[in-house]
């Protein structure tokens, strides 16, 4: 697999910054820095060096061996409104296999209102959270797009009222082309619409990418969230928020740390239990799994250590660096799975007599990866790999007629859907489809 090109500075102890050639010849360094042509050049470090007679500059940005920072001895550390969040995304996919649950109690779990009693936790029953709230509502995508903001909230609403409506009625009937039910795939019992659609899998993959991506590449990662107003400023002088330890900027590199994070119990080593939830945690260990992508689970920590190293260490540079080897990244994520689901669908489905379980249950995941796709953030850019209108041609093409979805879709369209996705990246369909 092709390398990519954050690959070093992702996993180094020490990070490079750019100088300029014009300003920092080599005899007119700053006090303890070295410029070493030979080090690495811009484009291996992602940073641009400023000319051709100039190495990467050595800042002394330390990358720490656990995400775990002070001040005046008491952690920094806070993203409890992302771990609320994750536990109540657990909660309502659990609610799409209770049969007696209704449109208005699964709806309200996604809206929640401080005080109701929408979860059997109390503590996220007193949560002033919710999701809907921030799902599909990033600074960088959605702050001046409310119209696709509302088409997509309504799209998770609109999984949550079909559940109940046409799959919970006919839970004990057997599924076939146009009619919901249940389907067995020899290991596992789904339950399916008309279509073929396991509606969970796409309110939970379809909000791995418009709660989870959207908010922690889109929104906190962000320039305009970290440097929002005064934020810079408050940084560099050590100004904390009111009642708090810590900087705006550094909560908001936190916040975004909690969204990949914030359920995992090793602070020291969170890879060592990804899977900690349902979300994008989960599936950054499925890609770790697969040999053609192993160690893209440690570059995605490793910058989120170093970045929030830099915010400390007040070197806005290296942290965007950082920012765009993890958007870059667990953008890759998604791509990957999305491609792996389709080929695993197709597989299911070419058996002598085929799987039409497993592979309703795999392609209603990779409709819900494609559909997370819109999320993603392509770095250096302003811009996710793929438009909401690319995306929806995308899901239009997989479920193929509209009337029957999956029970007609063909091997050739399987196979275009996973080429089109992986020419955006730098990975193959055969890489992705293990």
């Amino acid at each position: 697999m092709k390398k990519l090109a954050f690959s070093f500075m992702a996993v180094a102890g020490l990070i490079f910054t750019s100088c300029d050639s014009d300003d920092n010849g080599g005899d007119d360094l700053p006090l303890e820095a070295t410029c070493d042509d030979g080090i690495m050049n811009g484009d291996e470090t992602g940073i641009d060096c400023g000319g051709s007679n100039c190495g990467p500059c050595e800042t002394g940005v330390e990358n720490p061996d656990s995400y775990s920072f002070e001040r005046n001895g008491e952690s920094t550390v806070s993203f409890t409104g992302q771990t609320t969040r994750l536990l109540m995304g657990d909660e309502i996919l659990g609610a799409f296999s209770d049969v007696s649950a209704t449109v208005e109690q699964i709806q309200a779990m996604f809206a929640h209102q401080e005080g109701e009693s929408d979860f059997e936790n109390a503590d996220l029953n007193a949560s002033d959270k919710s999701i809907s709230s921030k799902t599909a509502a990033s600074a960088d995508y959605f702050s001046s797009n409310a119209v696709d903001q509302g088409l997509i909230r309504a799209d998770f609403n609109g999984w949550i009222a079909a559940q109940v409506e046409e799959v919970f009625p006919n839970w004990n009937v057997a599924a076939e082309a146009g009619t919901a039910g249940q389907i067995a795939d020899g290991e596992s019992t789904r339950y399916i619409s008309a279509q073929g659609l396991e509606y969970n899998q796409l309110f939970n993959k379809g909000l791995i990418g418009a709660l989870t991506v959207d908010q922690a590449l889109n929104n906190y990662l962000s320039p305009a969230v970290l440097d929002e107003g005064s934020n810079v400023a408050n940084n560099d002088s050590g100004t904390t928020e009111e009642d708090k330890n810590y900087t705006t900027m550094e909560h908001k590199w936190d916040e975004a740390y909690g969204y990949v994070y914030g359920l995992n119990a090793n602070s020291a080593d969170p890879n060592a239990d990804l899977g900690a939830d349902n979300f994008l945690n989960k599936y950054i260990g499925r890609v770790e799994g697969d040999t053609d992508f192993a160690g893209i689970a440690d570059e995605i920590f490793q910058a989120f250590k170093l970045g929030r190293a830099a915010i400390v260490a007040m070197d806005y540079e290296v942290r965007d660096a950082q920012a765009e080897i993890i958007k870059e990244k667990i953008s890759e994520v998604i791509g990957i799975r999305a491609i792996h689901y389709l080929q695993q669908g197709k597989n299911a489905l070419s058996q002598e007599t085929p799987d039409f379980g497993g592979a309703f249950h795999d392609l209603s995941e990779g409709y819900g990866f494609i559909y997370s796709l819109q999320f993603t953030r392509k770095a250096g850019t302003s811009e996710p790999y793929f438009a909401k209108s690319e995306v929806d041609g995308f899901l239009t093409d997989l479920l193929d007629d509209g009337e029957n979805g999956l029970w007609n879709v063909q091997e050739a369209t399987l196979d275009a859907l996973s080429n089109a996705i992986a020419d955006r990246f730098e990975f193959t369909v055969e890489q992705a489809a293990e």
